[in-house]
């Protein structure tokens, strides 16, 4: 079930209507969790029985963690849930890629492995980093652990973030279960809407325009000119933040819809000025996991520089390949690597040193340098293999000149109105452009709004990107 269909409209529909009836928070809550399986068994129902058994392992962990004081017997249920979970993430998302990675070698040894049909759970990559989380967290001391299965169950496959984040952590969503009633408000209903629509409006207005444009040339970069190679970067890069950060707040929407908050994954991140900074913005609930369950852990920035551009690396391609089994993703993750172990060595290189009496032109190169840097490691994030990276990246620094000129105008239009937002939102201090249903104005606003999804969306629905990672 995708947000943006009429689908998961009438799902919604359904799910507020029955919540209108109850009064008990038990009921209410019993509700949410049948909803969240629904949803979840709408593409595959069997992989409900994997998330089913990612929430009992975790959950009797976090019970034995708390209830023993044996810092071996603690550890030991520690690995257990780490080892459950990566587990499952390593076997149904990287199986085939190791396989076919070893493939020449075992070929060689006379072990003819064919490729394996498994099917990649949606969402797995959220909900296994979420239940990791928790266990760390009880372990450490800095989380109780959750005694009611139905509320740990619940947090694990809550729908609205289940399948493509925000990640949410235990010590966020656990302590609403614990200290709230969840009854359908006016203003959380109100509230709600008017994020979901700012989320459905990037993803299907923006994002989904977009695609008619990258998709071609993303396909056979060969066949375009430079400069439409380049535009189309760009255009790739705005559909993947409209396409995330919209479905961030639709699920954010839906979420404060029935009570609950789910925390912010998006920042603006291309006005970032430079890469550090861009990671503070960008899917922030995934950099921080990184940051404060493998980074931190691999001893930070602790032990001395080599030490930190080490851990900056582990962590940066330990991310990359989070988001997929292949190549490129490695590579993506290890030149985001790179330029974040520059950046740092950088300012401690300027440490102490006196700053630029007129900022403003530093801070344009700094940004231009991000902005291009990300554009650059977007192509190998994109392409669907590094043949294809390799001769798109030749097309964008003009090494192979010729190919057909094409500039798609919806596309054109859309990447405009979205330079003029960032505009907008730069000049009222990062504020999100939102809505505020409580206005007269607004409903014209939205009624605008959908005039101009009726004229100008693409017909259907496209999955959303972070849907395969």
């Amino acid at each position: 079930m995708i947000f943006s269909t009429v689908e998961f409209f009438v799902f919604l529909a359904a799910v507020l209507a029955v919540m209108t009836s109850l009064r008990g928070e038990n009921a209410r809550r019993n509700l949410l969790l049948l909803a969240s399986y629904v949803f979840y068994g709408w593409w595959d129902w069997r992989f409900c029985f994997l998330i089913l058994a990612s929430t009992l392992i975790d959950y009797v962990v976090g019970i034995r963690l708390e209830e023993s004081r044996d810092p071996a017997r603690r550890k030991r249920w520690l690995v257990l849930s780490l080892a459950a979970n990566l587990g499952f993430l390593g076997f149904f998302k990287y199986t085939n890629f190791f396989l076919d990675t070893l493939r020449p070698l075992l070929d060689s040894a006379g072990l003819h492995v064919p490729h394996l049909g498994i099917i990649l759970p949606v969402g797995i990559s959220f909900f296994t980093f979420q239940t990791m989380s928790y266990s760390i967290d009880v372990y450490r001391g800095t989380l109780p652990a959750t005694r009611s299965f139905r509320d740990f169950a619940l947090f694990v496959a809550f729908f609205p973030q289940l399948v493509a984040g925000p990640i949410v952590r235990g010590s966020e969503f656990l302590p609403q279960l614990r200290n709230d009633k969840h009854p359908l408000r006016l203003d959380n209903l109100r509230r709600g809407t008017e994020i979901f629509v700012r989320g459905f409006t990037k993803k299907v207005l923006f994002a989904d325009t977009l695609a008619f444009y990258v998709d071609p040339v993303f396909g056979d970069p060969a066949m375009y000119s430079p400069w439409v190679c380049w535009v189309a970067v760009i255009a790739y890069a705005a559909q993947i933040y409209y396409d995330f950060s919209g479905y961030s707040e639709m699920a954010i929407g839906v979420g404060r819809m029935f009570g609950f908050t789910l925390p912010v994954n998006f920042r603006h991140p291309y006005v970032a000025t430079s890469i550090t900074e861009f990671w503070r913005r960008w899917h922030i609930s995934l950099s921080s996991w990184l940051r404060d369950y493998l980074y931190v852990p691999l001893g930070g920035n602790r032990k001395g520089r080599v030490f930190t551009y080490r851990n900056l690396v582990i962590t940066m391609v330990l991310g990359g390949l989070w988001h997929g089994a292949a190549w490129t993703f490695v590579i993506w993750g290890s030149l985001h690597a790179v330029a974040l172990a520059l950046h740092k060595l950088f300012l401690e290189i300027r440490a102490g040193k006196p700053r630029a009496e007129h900022p403003l032109p530093r801070r344009i190169l700094s940004w231009a340098v991000t902005f291009v840097f990300v554009l650059v490691t977007w192509v190998v994030f994109r392409a669907p293999d590094l043949p294809t990276a390799w001769i798109y990246l030749r097309k964008m620094a003009f090494l192979d000149g010729g190919g057909a000129e094409w500039f798609y105008i919806h596309a054109m239009v859309a990447l405009a109105l979205g330079a003029v937002g960032h505009v907008v939102v730069l000049l009222r201090g990062e504020r999100d452009l939102t809505l505020d249903l409580r206005r007269p104005v607004a409903w014209v606003g939205l009624a605008f709004l959908g005039l101009l999804i009726l004229l100008f969306a693409p017909i259907g629905s496209n999955p959303f990107i972070y849907f395969q990672f």
